[in-house]
């Protein structure tokens, strides 16, 4: 059974990388290292200027990096067993649709606001899931932004390095992604999860008990059409915020509305529209109340609130799928479970789970064996703990 218990003071060697690195470049590299993340609650809302709840998981990926003496960067994937090379003085405009696009963008970003960039050695490895949902794109944007920085010899606060990543890719890589996953690479806490404000970014660090484990159940699925639907939906919510700032002043974006003005202005909205508005207010308010039932311990009520977001997503926002629906579904019938939902963009991926710590061997076998049953697809299985953001390992 493909199942993995990644607790957040697991141990990669990193020893091992910088050996390799060693032998390939024959000089000794700093290694730098950063999580990828599930978010409990909060789905769709942080490009609309909302609330998300994050934690960043056990799941990394390593940049060991050190300086070269000219403006060239010279970047290997151990996973992919790629190398690319680029000059610092010859960066293209956009990114070519390759692997090596998150990086060349963060450097981009980063060349043109702490000139000048040293050139560097970056060998990369890494163990987040590759579409599933839990951001490896981010963790490899900031592991790399925190290596090249440190090669420069420059620093910088984690906020500058959330959104310098989320520039690179918004546009170099040309995904229209929120500050979410950069921003808890860069400031996750082990055993906390967080509460952002996705337009002021200040945040408030949650604990999650001890009694309880996150557990992260992969589908193994990924719909195509997911990423023109992700682009359909944040249009929907651009229309709907125009339709209803005609009428309540002052309104930028769908955190602005309160659902009373919403409840009496949805008529005014096509329906699809106000479905994909109503989900978003909606979800912007569980968040919210989320955070204070945590901070109380109260993880049944936790749980509902959870199962809200995933019954919101799946009937107004549209962006669920039979087999995030099935995952979810067995995992609400198993003792100890205080929520399950889906958890990313949708159309496949993953569910997120909180799970009383001694009901998990019997989640992971029930959960299995029922989602093979439904899909004669096996499942992998995630248990987790909360890691911290980005660091500095060698």
């Amino acid at each position: 059974m493909p199942n993995r218990d990644v607790m957040a003071d697991d141990v990669v060697p990193e020893q091992g990388l910088g050996d390799r690195f060693a032998a390939l470049f024959q000089k000794k590299p700093r290694i730098y290292r950063a999580p990828g993340r599930v978010n409990l609650i909060g789905e769709h809302t942080d490009y609309n200027d909302g609330f998300v709840m994050p934690a960043a998981v056990g799941f990394y990926t390593w940049v060991a990096a050190a300086a070269r003496i000219d403006r060239k960067l010279v970047i290997r994937s151990e996973n992919l067993h790629e190398q690319v090379e680029v000059s610092l003085d010859e960066l293209p405009a956009k990114g070519k649709h390759h692997w090596s696009d998150y990086v060349v963008g963060v450097a981009k970003m980063l060349d043109s606001s702490v000139r000048p960039l040293s050139g560097a050695n970056l060998l990369i490895n890494g163990n987040v899931p590759q579409g599933a949902g839990l951001s490896s794109s981010a963790s490899l944007e900031v592991a790399v932004a925190s290596a090249l920085l440190d090669v420069t010899g420059k620093t910088a606060e984690p906020k500058e390095v959330a959104l310098l990543c989320q520039r690179a890719e918004n546009e170099f890589v040309g995904a229209r992604c929120g500050i979410m996953d950069q921003f808890i690479a860069s400031h996750g806490r082990r055993r906390m999860a967080l509460l952002l404000d996705c337009r002021s970014l200040e945040y408030r660090l949650l604990p999650l008990p001890e009694e309880a484990r996150l557990v992260i159940c992969n589908t193994m699925v990924r719909h195509s059409l997911a990423a023109g639907e992700y682009n359909k939906r944040r249009s929907e919510c651009e229309q709907g915020v125009q339709i209803l700032a005609r009428h309540l002043p002052g309104v930028r974006a769908l955190r602005d509305v309160m659902p009373a003005d919403f409840e009496a202005l949805s008529h005014e909205l096509p329906e699809k529209v106000m479905r994909r508005c109503r989900h978003v207010i909606a979800e912007n308010a569980r968040v919210v109340q989320a955070a204070d039932v945590l901070e109380r311990g109260n993880l049944e009520e936790f749980g509902n609130l959870m199962s809200q977001s995933h019954q919101s997503l799946r009937d107004d926002f549209e962006v669920s799928c039979p087999e995030l629906d099935r995952m979810v579904e067995l995992a609400e019938k198993v003792e100890g479970v205080y929520g399950a939902r889906m958890t990313g963009g949708g159309f496949g991926g993953c569910t997120v789970n909180l799970v009383r710590a001694d009901c998990v061997d019997t989640f992971k076998t029930e959960v299995s064996k029922g989602y093979e049953r439904a899909t004669r697809s096996m499942p992998e299985i995630y248990v987790c703990s909360a890691a911290d953001g980005v660091t500095q390992v060698i």
